[in-house]
């Protein structure tokens, strides 16, 4: 067949743009990372032509003999990574694998508690548009105001006064470790099952740089991307024998049809790379590169909410430096200069959702093009240049100096 530059050279040149964008810029959103060359050449296979309905051995379609071999390959990496009984490899995405496991442990309104969007939870753990909502009834926790950490005194009073069916950890803008284990004992106080959704921190549960939600949780999901470091899609894994087969009919025929098998390909990659030695290494260096960059921002009089990081990612609150400058303000102003972030929520945040008083950072992707702790330092004052340039000129000497460090540090081939 043709290549994509002769059949559709406008789509294969907004490819070339794309993958030149990555090459030239710091990529500094937490839920981001690089795959390797492996992974994307699993995912843009012929596995793609193939509809293989049901799992491994019960399929509703023929000719599934090698994707049958590839998704138990891929199941059987992901419990090795985890420890655990069971692996489910086939949600689409990491809200695929949320509203599975919400079909196999709640019957349409069942009540669940939960941490809030606006103080670090994710839109799929009871956001009013989103199914996780409409069917269910979340209530939430909260964050000590003072220290900005899980308040498990404000998870024990909701879950005695809620009698909730579920409680649910884990979160898409906590800088902290979780402490699984104490919300295991407060799900057993009330009778409630504990769901951990890691999609963050999976990859440094798999590298040994964060607690593992095993054996405390009933249920875990997770995305394959972010600190995993695999392609864009979800997971869910438990012990549980009972829950597993509940699982398995939630994700198929409950909530998707055909899986994704050149996706899942990917995760059967990603999952043999994340199994080897300097995958811990990697883990390792991640946090380490994010505690050296929250310091480092520290230093140039920035807030960071709770004090600093544990994990991969940070929260910084703006307006320590400029009470009028805005989250949308910084993702802007650091795109320009060739640093990609994202607006965010902090704490009892008074500006809206679009335009927030903070930014999230993360050390992901960065760590895999190989910037060490050293690094992060320069990186802290990329960024404090770029928010605070005055024009133009300020800001383009801030995206060569970019340039240049991503040219020391290519992405992964």
């Amino acid at each position: 067949m043709p290549a994509l530059s002769q059949t559709d050279p406008l789509i294969a040149d907004l490819i070339a743009k794309e993958q030149r964008r990555q090459e030239t810029t710091l990529e500094l959103i937490a839920s981001e990372n690089h795959v390797s060359q492996a992974v994307l050449d699993a995912v843009g296979t012929v596995l793609t032509n193939k509809y293989a309905e049901g799992y491994p051995g019960a399929r509703y379609y023929g000719g599934c003999e090698f994707h049958d071999q590839i998704e138990q390959v891929a199941i059987d990496r992901a419990k090795q990574m985890f420890g655990c009984r069971f692996a489910n490899v086939q949600p689409h995405s990491g809200a695929n694998a949320n509203l599975a496991a919400f079909l196999s442990l709640l019957q349409p309104g069942d009540r669940y508690i939960s941490l809030n969007l606006a103080s670090g939870g994710h839109l799929s753990h009871g956001m009013k548009l989103n199914t996780s909502a409409i069917f269910y009834k979340p209530d939430h926790y909260e964050l000590d105001p003072k220290s900005q950490l899980i308040d498990f005194e404000s998870v024990r009073r909701k879950a005695h006064e809620v009698k909730p069916k579920l409680i649910l950890c884990g979160y898409s803008a906590y800088p902290r470790t979780i402490d699984f284990a104490k919300f295991r004992a407060i799900a057993d106080e009330v009778g409630a099952l504990l769901m951990a959704d890691v999609a963050h921190i999976a990859g440094l549960v798999v590298g040994g740089a964060h607690p593992s939600p095993f054996p405390h949780a009933h249920v875990v999901t997770t995305t394959t991307h972010k600190t995993l470091r695999g392609p864009r899609g979800g997971l869910i894994l438990t012990d549980d024998e009972a829950l597993s087969k509940a699982i398995n009919r939630s994700v198929f025929p409950g909530s998707q049809g055909g899986p994704l098998m050149h996706v899942i390909a990917g995760k059967a990659v990603a999952f043999g790379e994340a199994l080897k030695p300097e995958f811990k290494a990697y883990a390792a260096q991640v946090v380490r590169n994010a505690k050296a960059l929250a310091a480092a921002l520290t230093d140039l009089g920035y807030r960071l909410q709770s004090g600093g990081t544990d994990n991969h990612l940070m929260l910084v609150d703006l307006r320590a430096r400029n009470a009028d400058y805005t989250g949308a303000d910084a993702e802007r102003a650091l795109e320009r200069a060739g640093i990609i972030t994202n607006k965010n929520a902090i704490l009892n945040d008074p500006r809206p959702p679009k335009v927030t008083s903070g930014i999230r950072l993360g050390t992901p992707a960065v760590t895999t093009r190989g910037l060490g702790e050293a690094d992060m330092a320069a990186v802290a004052s990329f960024i404090d240049r770029a928010i605070g340039a005055k024009d133009e000129a300020a800001s383009a000497e801030v995206r060569r100096e970019v340039a240049a460090m991503c040219e020391r540090f290519p992405m992964p081939h």
